[in-house]
């Protein structure tokens, strides 16, 4: 049995694993019966509005579900939000996003293409712009489309109803953001809509808008949200604690081989395709290979066999061994910088890439993170006098061999 013809049953069995809430599994079910009868795909949308440049493997958790749907022959479809990142998406936001220019959103779409190439079957594929279905929009259009929801419905999500009752302004425009994803699935007659744990309001929205348009409603997958490297928040480039797509091997093992132990689980059921039972035998052994065994499972994903076990043995050298890594990037001291021979140390760090500022810096050093040729430095007023051939070290994952220029 290939998982293309597999029964509605079957099909149901895979899909569903993961999935946090689902409106509904009995429509799901109907729709994959009828699409065997019918020899017809279910079309499943998944939206992304390129509102940074960057995927990481929170990204990848519904990114990966709409991979199954392809695997088991049906149409994914990618929606680009063009049109509304330049609204960003009000979903548990404690204020209005900054609106996006055209030239921003088009940076950002550059980086997206190419980043979901490692996940989903691009050459079946659909990716549609929805700036096609709102461009050409008449004032009159746009009457129509706000007089299908009441201020009512929409406050009832939570982080309208927080901002609203602690009297923080709502701009008119973040209204029309769930009206416009869901006026999405109408355009495009979607079957399923998947999304996150924060899209459930936004997903509802798209299959009352195909009810009022006389479509069958979509199906809602929701997918758990990723919590990051912290083990608390959800994983956010602008929190820090993320893993991207476009790591470089080395550092995507590294950050993997810090996720806490009570997320393991998670990362195994979202991020890899072992079954249950393999998950259970892996973590039922020793904690630090079941860690190891999934940074290789990644890091092969994203980049090759190869890299993953060469980043596995480089981490082994560095971390485990104590030893320093083989090639440690070159960082040089300008003559310019130095007084008396000696630079600032929060000037150091961040000549060397390994602060974006004195004050971040500072806190390195008040944490303890900074050592040169392995000593530590906990002085953030003190100065060094850099010499050629000293390794600088932040944190875990960090090295600078010096050069003075």
């Amino acid at each position: 049995m290939t998982e293309a013809r597999a029964s509605a049953a079957e099909q149901l069995a895979l899909l569903v694993r993961g999935v946090e809430r689902m409106y509904t599994e009995g429509e799901l079910r109907g729709k994959l019966d009828k699409s065997l009868q019918a020899a017809r795909p279910l079309r499943v949308k998944l939206g992304l509005d390129p509102t940074a440049p960057d995927i990481h493997l929170g990204h990848t958790v519904v990114l990966r579900k709409l991979r199954q749907f392809q695997d088991l022959g049906h149409q994914a479809l990618l929606i680009i939000g063009d049109a509304t990142a330049k609204i960003g998406d009000p979903s548990g936001r404690s204020a209005a996003r900054p609106r996006l220019t055209d030239d921003q959103v088009r940076e950002n779409l550059r980086t997206y293409l190419d980043q979901v190439e490692g996940i989903l079957d691009v050459d079946r594929l659909e990716v549609v712009f929805n700036s096609a279905f709102f461009r050409d929009m008449k004032f009159e259009d746009v009457l129509q489309l706000a007089g299908k929801m009441t201020v009512a419905r929409l406050l009832e999500r939570d982080d309208f109803q927080s901002r609203f009752r602690a009297g923080e302004p709502i701009g008119l425009h973040e209204f029309f953001y769930p009206l416009m994803q869901g006026w999405d699935s109408v355009q495009i007659r979607a079957d399923v809509e998947l999304g996150g744990t924060d899209q459930t309001f936004n997903n509802l929205v798209g299959r009352d808008l195909q009810r009022d348009a006389g479509q069958e409603p979509q199906v809602v997958m929701v997918m758990p949200i990723l919590r990051g490297l912290d083990g608390v928040k959800k994983m956010s480039k602008s929190l820090g604690n993320y893993v991207g797509v476009r790591d470089a091997p080395a550092e995507m093992f590294g950050k993997l081989m810090s996720v806490p132990d009570a997320l393991m689980r998670d990362y195994y059921v979202l991020l890899t395709g072992l079954s249950e039972a393999e998950i259970d035998r892996t973590l039922a052994g020793d904690p630090r290979a079941a860690k190891a065994h999934l940074a290789r499972s990644i890091v092969a994903q994203y980049h090759s066999e190869a890299q993953a076990r060469a980043a596995d043995e480089e981490f082994t050298r560095v971390f485990a061994r104590r030893e320093l890594p083989e090639d440690i990037p070159e960082a040089v001291v300008p003559a310019e910088e130095l007084e008396d021979g000696s630079v600032w140390i929060c000037r150091l760090l961040v000549l060397c890439g390994h602060a974006q500022s004195t004050s971040e810096a500072r806190r390195l050093v008040e944490a303890g993170a900074v050592r040169l040729d392995g000593d530590p430095f906990a002085d953030p007023k003190g100065r060094v006098r850099p010499a050629d051939g000293q390794v600088l070290r932040t944190g875990k994952r960090r090295f600078a061999r010096l050069r003075l220029g």
